[in-house]
């Protein structure tokens, strides 16, 4: 997952760099910055000493020292004005030259804070799709792996309005009565502390949700059933989940590398979804892909069902998704942030 929203300590973060929201002359402050600045140690304040500051937009480097990353990109945001003095232009600038330097510093991995919206006063909400669109499009033309570090929920702030409309929806569709609910605590417990094992699950699970409540046929004791082999079904399938993917990016006039960076997806993970026609993408993958591709309801129900998966009202994830699907709503990243919001797994965070 090229772009991925995090909780955690920034300070923490074992990546090449991290990115540090700096004030004008580089010397440490309040919030990100100094904390940054005391878990480096001296040596960083020293060295922040001989840049001689910087202006508003612009990015410069230093080493990591006690931290966990190789290097420190202190950037300085701009103060809020009420968005018209250059604030959006000022805070996208800080966020690609940051990645510039990343870029020539051969960084692999970086991780931002949230610029500009602690005392400097940026609205959440207009910060936020500023800041995702200047790193996608970042990574429409470069490989890198980038973090968006947030310390709880509400530092988001997605639109309250459609974090309502969605909530509104799950309750409207949610299968309460009829759901295990010891089982889906474990289900979503799993999703939020072992990816590897949830996949394992969910796949257990989709093998067995048909038959558990199926009704034993009158006048006869009830038949075992075995769980469908879900490789052969697979195998047998004209087409495959890989023939389907590749089959509507040609239809929406895509190429390759625009579905996958839309869809939020590494390189390496669509290279093997498309060299082994055989291979089983996690749930969270495969709805990353009908989001990119932006299929509706029917269309995603089908990619989902070539994967071994169905769209299920026990899962809210799975209503999630179709509440932005059957209303055209296919912004990835604002997908992402009511789902981190609804602690629900990202997508694309799932190989």
């Amino acid at each position: 997952m090229p772009l991925q929203i995090v909780r955690d300590d920034i300070t923490k973060m074992r990546v090449d760099a991290i990115v540090n929201a700096a004030n004008n002359s580089l010397l440490g402050g309040g919030g990100v910055d100094g904390a940054i600045h005391r878990a480096a140690g001296p040596q960083l304040l020293a060295e922040c000493r001989t840049l001689g500051g910087c202006e508003t937009g612009q990015a410069k480097a230093t080493k990591g020292y006690n931290l966990p990353a190789r290097y420190v990109i202190h950037t300085v945001g701009p103060i809020w004005h009420g968005g018209n003095h250059g604030e959006p232009g000022l805070l996208a600038a800080c966020y690609r030259n940051s990645l510039q330097i990343a870029r020539e510093l051969g960084c692999e991995s970086v991780a931002f804070p949230m610029i500009s919206t602690g005392v400097y006063g940026y609205p959440k909400d207009l910060a936020l799709p500023i800041a995702t669109q200047a790193i996608l499009e970042f990574l429409m033309e470069n490989e890198m792996q980038v973090y968006l570090v947030v310390f709880g929920a509400g530092t988001l702030a997605v639109s309250m309005k459609l974090f309502s409309d969605v909530r509104q929806y799950i309750d409207q569709h949610y299968v309460d009565t009829h759901t295990d609910r010891p089982r889906e605590y474990q289900r979503e417990a799993l999703w939020r502390t072992d990816e590897k094992k949830a996949l394992e699950y969910d796949i257990a699970l989709s093998e067995s949700i048909s038959y558990e409540h199926m009704a034993p046929m009158a006048d006869s004791a009830p038949m075992p059933m075995a769980a469908p082999d879900w490789k052969k079904m697979l195998e047998e399938t004209d087409e495959g989940f890989s023939g389907m993917l590749l089959r509507k990016i040609d239809e929406k006039g895509m190429t390759d590398a625009q579905c996958y960076k839309k869809a939020n997806v590494d390189r390496k993970l669509f290279n093997k979804i498309k060299n082994t026609p055989g291979y089983r993408p996690g749930k969270p993958t495969v709805f990353a892909f009908a989001v990119a591709l932006e299929l509706n309801l029917k269309e995603t129900k089908e990619m989902l069902e070539k994967a071994g998966f169905s769209l299920t009202h026990s899962s809210k994830i799975d209503i999630v998704l179709e509440y932005f699907i059957k209303n055209g709503l296919y912004d990835l990243m604002e997908i992402n942030e009511v789902l981190f919001q609804f602690d629900l797994p990202l997508l694309g965070s799932v190989a």
